[in-house]
């Protein structure tokens, strides 16, 4: 297959600007990392968290690991590098990383419309009223860049106030709903992503693709189109050329019953206090799941969404083995928007979007934490992740508790990881 060319707008030269650290350029390593397990042991005492792991990691090197508590309340197994954690929207990075892949190693393009995979997108519809519906022709398809930067104009069933989320809890459009919040009225979920792209592909637009950034189910019909474009379940792809090729061999959309006692409980976070929403033995994920979410499906552990930061902070390798070109690992962490799309929304501290991930740019950059060309995601349940080119390291958090806003950890934990460096 003929090599892609693949565009970018506006990629950020990150890796050629000064540390952001005074004195970070080539700090000892690994650093202790005392203000970082202070937080967590605390979240843990205070009984907002029934344990957590963050991994600090550089280079090839083994990160370095800050454990607190327990996998879940009641049970004596601490939470460790081993455990495993439901990952929700951190899926996305792992997604967009593997079309990214294809698109470089075949002759799909980044802006080649999906109706080349999936026909039945070849003439979406843009809703331009609700009740009753109304609709015209769209300005533009839908692109894979499209899709992997929320910029499609599909949206999210758990999206707030988004007059498409309730069209598509009735069609059923619900990307790990079983797990999550089934309700009365809501259609069965499709039990595969061929059927679930066929849900999707009939349903209006909320604007024209690539006009507006709006949260979505865009990584889901990426799935989709990967499994339609190389004629493999999405999932038998993504464990042949990304997961396994990594070690990620914990990494998967359900827990085979040899790792279910490593498995962390999940908790909803109430007035009065954490409440067990997801235990161990009995959750959703130890058995198959509906269909193979490409946006929120995955449980992982922190060691193996380590290596999956230290391939990109490494441009695309891992030891010896070389996922991708360094010049499709930088277009990874680029910014991927449209040229056309309206403001990135700022409810994460990047102002620009990349491969299923925020990216910061030096109009968002704070002094003393991400520079300018730092990128990463989060997912539902309290995981997120950062990687930070400038200073060299990636990091990993790994918890559990719902809703993610429901306390502040991500952003602490970045502010500790800082210090701890800085010290």
């Amino acid at each position: 297959m003929r090599q892609a060319t693949m565009t970018r707008r506006g990629a950020l030269a990150a890796a050629a600007a000064a540390p952001w650290l005074a004195g970070c350029a080539s700090p000892r390593w690994p650093p202790r990392f005392s203000a970082s397990q202070a937080l967590l042991d605390r979240y843990v005492a205070e009984g907002k968290i029934a344990g957590a792991c963050l991994a600090i990691g550089r280079g090839d090197a083994p990160p370095t690991w800050v454990n607190a508590g327990v996998r879940a309340r009641g049970l004596p197994e601490p939470a460790g590098p081993d455990t495993l954690w439901r990952i929700y929207s951190m899926t996305k990075p792992i997604t967009a990383v593997a079309a990214l892949e294809m698109i470089e190693e075949g002759p799909e393009r980044l802006d080649q419309p999906i109706a080349d995979f999936l026909p039945a997108f070849a003439r979406m519809q843009v809703a331009t009223a609700y009740d009753p519906l109304q609709t015209r022709p769209a300005a533009r398809p839908i692109t894979l860049r499209h899709l992997m930067t929320h910029t499609s104009g599909l949206s999210y069933h758990i999206n707030e106030g988004s007059p498409l989320a309730p069209v598509y809890r009735a069609a059923g459009v619900m990307p790990v709903g079983a797990q999550l919040d089934v309700q009365e009225g809501d259609g069965a979920p499709p039990t595969d992503l061929e059927t679930f792209a066929a849900c999707v592909a009939p349903l209006p637009l909320i604007d024209d693709p690539g006009a507006r950034w709006e949260y979505s189910i865009g990584l889901d019909v990426l799935g989709a189109v990967i499994q339609a474009a190389w004629g493999l379940p999405f999932e038998t792809f993504l464990r042949r050329r990304l997961l396994a090729p990594l070690g990620m061999d914990d990494t998967g959309f359900s827990v085979p019953a040899a790792k279910r006692s490593r498995l962390a409980a999940n908790y909803l976070i109430t007035p009065d206090g954490p409440r067990e929403i997801d235990a161990p033995a009995t959750s959703a994920w130890i058995d198959a799941q509906v269909m193979p979410s490409g946006g929120a499906g995955l449980v992982s552990s922190a060691r193996d969404y380590a290596r999956f930061c230290a391939m990109l902070l490494n441009g695309g390798a891992v030891g010896r083995w070389r996922l991708l070109r360094p010049r499709t690992a930088a277009l990874a962490r680029s910014n991927l928007l449209p040229p056309e799309t309206r403001a990135f929304p700022p409810w994460w501290s990047g102002d620009a979007f990349g491969a299923g991930m925020g990216v910061i740019t030096p109009a968002s950059a704070k002094p003393g934490r991400e520079p300018p060309g730092a990128y990463g995601w989060a997912g539902a349940a309290g995981t997120s992740m950062w990687i930070d080119p400038v200073n060299g390291f990636y990091a990993v958090l790994m918890t559990h508790f719902m809703p993610s806003r429901a306390y502040p950890l991500w952003d602490e934990t970045r502010a500790a990881v800082y210090a701890d460096l800085a010290a």
